[in-house]
């Protein structure tokens, strides 16, 4: 099927190629592109023929296809030879450039003779010469070609690095990177790294510049003692090479850089990310290198023990780390003999045993945000990171699940952990022993267990049919005691499945006040209850009244909570059952919070407190400590609550993390961090909670938490550490297989294209955002985050000049705002899309500018109208002011000025304490330079100014004076 319509005229051609000439490099494009140069043979004209040949060597060149290459030169170079006034000058040019591509894809076949590319060499450089054109890019692919067999390559180096630079040598950038990698062969990390500074720096770039430098900087960084900044440029330079087969190469060497840095883990994980290189690669020299870069971290792993994790190789077929080792150390050995064979010397082995021979150069290096070890991504692995001692005999075991149970003691987790292993076996035989019961008893147990951690993480409808199916089992064991309990937790149960599909909290406040007179019915009329099933009974029925006023805040449902736990507080003190005493002391200290009486609810846990340091149980400290926390943050006392959470934090150590609510605490420490101002200890325990939720299996908790670690770290500026963040989400098996919300997942990748934006990457930010437009337009539920999405996929539409798009997107975005107003954001939006066209295109822009505009200001007359105000600045001075900067990129002065004036009375004279007083003098500024500079009326402008500047000194802003200033003084200067 074709990839692209028939073009009938060259002018469809040439459309057809520049909409080509927009996609990625890879398959689709190269296929278009053959298309393409099929359609072009049909037109007498052969300017069209060489267009679309140029496209199709630059289709094979960058999608590594070096086979293809040269073949097609070869048409063109018979082209020009024919035909030379088909040429034009920067056709010419182009000619002459890509004799160098065919060198690069003739080095790269070691099929081809030693010979054959030294006879293209001499072809090219008597093609220069008779051009009378300059010879150091042939000097500098002769060198290349010395590099690449292993000769000595000191006169080729000079003859090349010493010649002037000609229109046609390669880039700055790529040729600092060829210097940098020969002083870095010469062993002299130091002078590479110096060498490598504009690149490293940013300075030099080009489309393969700087990611190939930063794969090669790598180690030598490490080697230097600069882990941060081969961090920072491991992050930065991955994505700039990630699944693009003509930069396979590079991608190895960012998995060389993972195994040798204790990121094995991760290595594996970009591993699977570019499993497509496997099979996209097809140039021999580009394979080897990114083989033995695979081959370097899969032997590591090997090493370490996992040698049987699952990992991402050659389609067909599954791999493990070990397996797919073998593969590919045989491919790659192979390779490099070919290479040795053509060139006639032992470089490429030895090149390749000196990766494979490398130390680590470090233990471990925190390379990202979500930090994981080979244990993590082990199938087997537990749900849990350490786990307690449990007793070996069966019988022991189950006694001890059973009394750490009535405890709520948290090791009863691994007892029931290690007893629904074992007895899922297929040989399982249960004991015979009147203290254990029949095996009925401990499949109720078990099922009962798990429908309590099923409730603990919200799904309830797995709760209920687990505590529905134990309690059935209890009766068959003769446990009714036991099947009662079990019975009121499916009640609580109940309640939340009615209240999920309810519309109000009426049906589930109603749904718990049935449960908890179910429960107390149960209670009254189950006999022979145990002292611990009654305390559990009574827990539960108070639970279900504290649920009731935490779902109605109802000051008629506060007293019902206290006597229910005022019954408990007494009960379990008669039979001294401490963990209950702990839970009802509570359940009163969050009752008070829920009514409001905050002071009460701290009197209450501290009360608490004392009694679990003098008498226990110890494990419950962690979770009162954590709600003390809180209810200080509430009353903004966020360095008492630090130091509660941190407390609480370090107790919970002793504990299993699940049971005594680690996870929590580390995201309330997060919290109170922000309060604090300490933004980066505050990600840290975002990360750890993410993590720990994912130990669990609580799967959408951990990304929404690592979601909000995303955002923190993009508002701290840490943007390459936000977006491989969320590339290790985004690449997660659920998350691709369309297992995880669709809306968490959407807002996971907007984070992810505002983090592209932000760090400069217009394409793939721009690619994202309309991506998301298209999926947010069919959220019937939710026009407004539709609304806010569209708007922003406008401004960055706007930025890369496609202004018809643009449009479109801010007319969907007021479309869904009619639906679900979002008044400041739209007009932010349209604002920035009408400065931008101004910007771009000037008088041309104007009228669609303005157009905009009047979109923004219909906005502005809605908000108003609602009563809306802005979080930010005014909707209507922020209008004004755009309306002048607008009319001055355009040339309309006159308009620029009266807009600017406009916006100075909206705001009105700035205060002392006045914090628009920033936005004031900016509209004084340009309302300034408006005047002065391009009307050339230098006298009011600096009336206009001077008073400004006294004014604002007066008040006591004087850094807002500063730009004015130097403004005055130019006009003075010019005067």
């Amino acid at each position: 099927m074709p990839t692209a319509p028939h073009p009938q005229t060259t002018d469809e051609l040439y459309q057809a190629l520049q909409e080509n000439q927009r996609r990625p490099y890879g398959r689709t494009r190269t296929v278009t592109a053959e298309e393409l140069t099929d359609a072009a043979e049909q037109f007498d004209d052969p300017a069209p023929l060489v267009r679309a040949l140029l496209e199709l060597q630059e289709a094979y060149t960058y999608g590594s296809e070096p086979r293809k290459s040269p073949v097609v030169f070869a048409r063109l170079l018979t082209l020009f030879d024919e035909q030379p006034d088909v040429f034009d000058e920067r056709l010419r040019h182009m000619l002459f450039w890509r004799f160098k591509w065919v060198s690069n894809a003739l080095r790269a076949l070691p099929e081809i003779p030693l010979t054959s590319l030294r006879q293209w060499l001499t072809e090219m450089r008597d093609r220069y010469e008779k051009a009378g054109l300059g010879l150091q890019p042939y000097y500098g692919e002769a060198y290349q070609l010395a590099a690449h067999v292993g000769e000595d390559t000191t006169l080729a180096y000079e003859l090349w690095a010493a010649r002037t630079r000609t229109r046609l040598s390669d880039c700055e950038a790529c040729e600092i990177c060829r210097r940098a990698r020969h002083h870095l062969a010469a062993g002299d990390d130091e002078r590479a790294l110096r060498a490598w500074e504009p690149v490293l720096a940013g300075q030099e770039s080009c489309q393969e510049e700087p990611a190939r430098s930063l794969s090669y900087a790598l180690l030598p960084l490490l080697r230097t003692g600069r882990a941060d900044r081969a961090r920072e440029l491991h992050l930065a330079g991955y994505r700039g090479c990630r699944r693009n087969p003509s930069m396979s190469g590079e991608v190895g060497r960012h998995l060389e850089f993972c195994a040798l840095t204790g990121n094995e883990a991760r290595g594996l994980e970009l591993l699977a990310e570019n499993r497509n290189l496997f099979d996209e690669v097809d140039s021999p020299l580009d394979q080897l290198d990114f083989l033995t870069g695979v081959e370097v971290l899969l032997q590591r792993v090997e090493l370490l023990g996992h040698g049987e994790l699952p990992a991402a190789g050659y389609a067909g077929r599954t791999w493990t780390a070990a397996g797919l080792r073998a593969e590919v150390s045989s491919r790659a050995d192979d390779l490099a003999a070919r290479f040795d064979a053509r060139n006639g010397t032992t470089a490429h082995t030895g090149r390749r045993r000196d990766r494979l021979d490398r130390a680590p150069l470090l233990d471990t290096l925190e390379l990202t945000l979500r930090t994981r070890g080979l244990d993590d991504v082990t199938p087997a692995a537990t749900a849990a990171p350490t786990a307690p001692a449990v007793p070996e005999s069966l019988t022991e075991l189950i006694l001890r699940a059973r009394a750490l149970d009535e405890q709520g003691h948290p090791d009863a987790r691994a007892c029931w952990a290690r007893l629904r292993t074992l007895a899922a076996a297929r040989d399982y035989t249960h004991p015979d022993d009147p203290a254990v019961g029949p095996l009925a008893r401990l499949r109720a147990d078990l099922l009962a267990e798990e429908a309590n951690r099923a409730h603990e993480r919200d799904r309830f409808t797995d709760a209920a049919a687990l505590n529905e199916e134990a309690a059935a089992l209890y009766d068959d064991a003769g446990a009714p005691g036991d099947a009662a309990v079990t019975r009121a937790g499916l009640l609580l149960a109940h309640a939340e499945i009615l209240a999920e599909g309810a519309d109000g909290p009426e049906t589930k406040a109603a749904a718990l006040t049935d449960a908890h007179a179910s429960m107390v019915r149960a209670h009254e009329e189950t006999p022979g209850l145990t002292p611990h099933q009654e305390a559990r009974l009574l827990r539960l029925r108070a639970t279900a009244l504290a649920l009731r006023l935490q779902t109605t805040r109802s000051q008629e449902h506060v007293a019902p909570v206290f006597a229910e736990a005022d019954l408990l507080t007494a009960f379990a003190a008669r039979h001294d059952i401490a963990g209950q005493i702990s839970g009802a002391h509570m359940l009163r200290a969050t009752t008070y919070a829920l009514s409001g009486d905050l002071p009460a609810a701290v009197t209450e846990a501290d009360a608490l407190l004392d009694r679990l340091k003098a008498q226990g149980p110890a494990w419950h400290l962690p979770r009162t400590l954590g709600l003390r926390g809180r209810l200080r943050l509430v009353l903004q006392d966020p360095q008492a609550a630090y130091a509660d959470l941190a407390e609480g934090l370090r107790l919970a150590a002793d504990w299993s993390a699940e049971a005594v609510g680690t996870t929590r605490l580390h995201a309330d420490l997060a919290e109170a961090c922000m309060h604090l101002g300490r933004p980066e200890e505050a990600l840290r325990h975002l990360t750890r909670a993410a993590e720990l939720d994912l130990w669990h299996g609580s799967r959408t908790d951990a990304y929404c938490t690592y979601g909000n670690a995303a955002q923190l770290s993009l508002d701290l500026g840490r943007v390459e550490d936000c977006i491989a963040l969320l590339d290790s989400l985004l690449a997660e098996p659920d998350v691709a297989a369309g297992e995880l919300d669709d809306r968490l997942v959407a807002q996971l990748r907007l984070t992810r294209a505002r983090a592209l934006h932000t760090g400069e990457d217009l394409k793939a930010a721009t690619a994202e955002f309309v991506a998301l437009a298209a999926e947010s337009a069919g959220w019937d539920d939710d026009p407004g985050s539709h609304a806010m999405i569209a708007a922003e996929t406008a401004v960055l539409l706007a930025e890369s000049g496609e202004f018809g798009r643009a449009r479109e997107a801010a007319g969907q975005a007021l479309a869904a705002h009619a639906e679900d107003p979002r008044y400041e954001h739209l007009s932010n939006s349209l604002r920035e899309l009408a400065r931008l066209q101004a910007q771009q295109q000037g008088a041309d822009g104007l009228p669609d500018a303005l157009a905009v505009l009047a979109d923004a200001g219909r906005v502005a007359d809605e908000a108003r109208a609602a009563g809306y105000e802005a979080h930010g600045r005014s909707l209507d001075t922020a209008l004004a002011y755009e309306y002048g900067r607008v009319n001055a990129y355009a040339g309309a002065y006159e308009d620029a000025l009266t807009a600017l004036d406009q916006a100075l009375t909206l705001l009105g004279e700035p205060g002392r304490d006045d914090d628009r007083a920033g936005e004031w003098a900016e509209c004084v500024r340009l309302a300034g330079v408006v005047e002065g500079l391009y009307l050339e009326r230098p006298a009011p402008a600096l009336t206009r100014l001077d008073a400004a500047v006294v004014r604002l000194t007066a008040l006591g802003h004087t850094e807002e004076t500063e730009s004015l200033t130097a403004l005055a003084a130019r006009l003075r200067d010019e005067e």
